[in-house]
This record gives structure tokens, C-alpha cells and sequence, in this order.
């Protein structure tokens, strides 16, 4: 009988990703739905202001150089811009206190947090169309979880594709799944935070 340990090291880097991180990602998923984003625009700004602190947290590793090198295009991904478009869009400021922010800086650390980040575009599928319910759209007030230009699966394929050609030690390889714990974790307590 196949062991846990047998069955997660037969899979790609970025399954195992997912199967260590599938607990933690359904606890942000039923989380965010429970504290229902798209009822009304006071929810939705709450949500776009999680979102922000969670983009500007991660927007330093897309101009990291050394992760630049592992994932062509990274400089070109990040959300933070549409964010804060969003924001202007609803008359907020995208002003945030620093202690705040979570400061990811270990280099293997930050691939998991990115597979977080990048991840979460497949998900926005669904929120982009509930936030149609309020008249937002990806030219106002919902940019950042429109589309990538090139589909939401064929982005995130080509992303999948840099992590498993990552050559990672098991070492390393843990430290990245400690990373998206942690991102999926600081994704919590803030929008805990911010609901508190």
C-alpha cells in the first residue's frame, strides 16, 4: 500500500504544493465566502483593502531579481497597480500602515507565497462575476481580478510549468510550502482583522 510520503514525492512540485496546502487553502476559501465580499459595496471594500495589504505585501518578490531569474515575466504580473486602481475607483486612498504588511524575504519562502498570489487568479474566476452583481467590472472597481490577458488557464499552466522546472532541494521545497502556509495564514488574520 502506497504510503502519504510516496503518493505526495510521485507528484510535480506544484501538486505537492497544493496537496500540503489544500487544508489551508479551503480555511481562506470559506472564510472570505462567510464573510460574504460581494453582499454589499461596505463588504466589498473591506475586501478590496485585504486585497490591497496582500498585494502590496507580495509586489517587492515580482521585482526580485533572483526570482525574476527562476520565473520569466515575473515584473510583469503583479496586481498591486489594478488594486489601487480599484481603490481610486470607490474614492478610497491606498494608504496602509507598514506594520501591516507582511515582509516575505527568504528566497524559497517567497516562491510559495507567489504560488499563492499567482493561484489566486484561478479563483478570482468566480469573485470577478459575483462583483458584477454590484456593477463593478475589469474597468472599474474590479481590475484586479479580471483575466490575465492571456485566460486565467493558460497563465496559470505557464506558471505551473516555471515552478516544477524549479530544481529545489527537499529542504528548499519545504521552506516554499512553508511560505504559502504563511501566506495563506497572514491572508487570514487580516482579513480577520479588517472584520473585527
Amino acid at each position: 500500500m502506497e504510503t502519504t510520503q510516496e503518493k505526495t514525492e510521485t507528484l510535480t512540485f506544484a501538486k505537492r504544493l497544493k496537496y500540503s496546502t489544500r487544508t489551508n487553502h479551503d480555511s481562506v476559501d470559506s472564510l472570505v465566502m462567510n464573510s460574504e465580499p460581494f453582499a454589499n459595496e461596505e463588504n466589498y471594500i473591506k475586501f478590496l483593502r485585504l486585497q490591497h495589504i496582500f498585494h502590496l505585501s507580495v509586489a517587492p518578490l515580482y521585482q526580485n531579481a533572483d526570482l525574476q531569474a527562476l520565473f520569466p515575466g515575473l515584473a510583469d504580473l503583479p496586481r498591486l497597480s489594478a488594486v489601487e486602481s480599484d481603490l481610486n475607483d470607490l474614492g478610497l486612498k491606498a494608504d496602509v500602515d507598514a506594520s501591516l504588511l507582511a515582509t516575505p524575504t527568504n528566497l524559497y519562502q517567497a516562491i510559495g507565497w507567489l504560488y499563492c498570489s499567482e493561484g489566486s487568479n484561478i479563483g478570482a474566476a468566480f469573485l470577478y462575476k459575483e462583483t458584477q452583481k454590484l456593477k463593478f467590472d475589469a474597468e472599474h472597481g474590479a481590475r484586479h481580478l479580471a483575466a490575465h490577458p492571456e485566460g486565467r488557464a493558460p497563465h496559470w499552466r505557464k506558471f505551473v510549468a516555471q515552478l516544477d522546472a524549479l530544481s529545489l532541494t527537499e529542504e528548499q521545497e519545504a521552506q516554499a510550502v512553508k511560505g504559502a502556509m504563511d501566506a495563506f495564514a497572514f491572508y487570514k488574520k487580516t482579513l480577520s482583522n479588517l472584520n473585527s
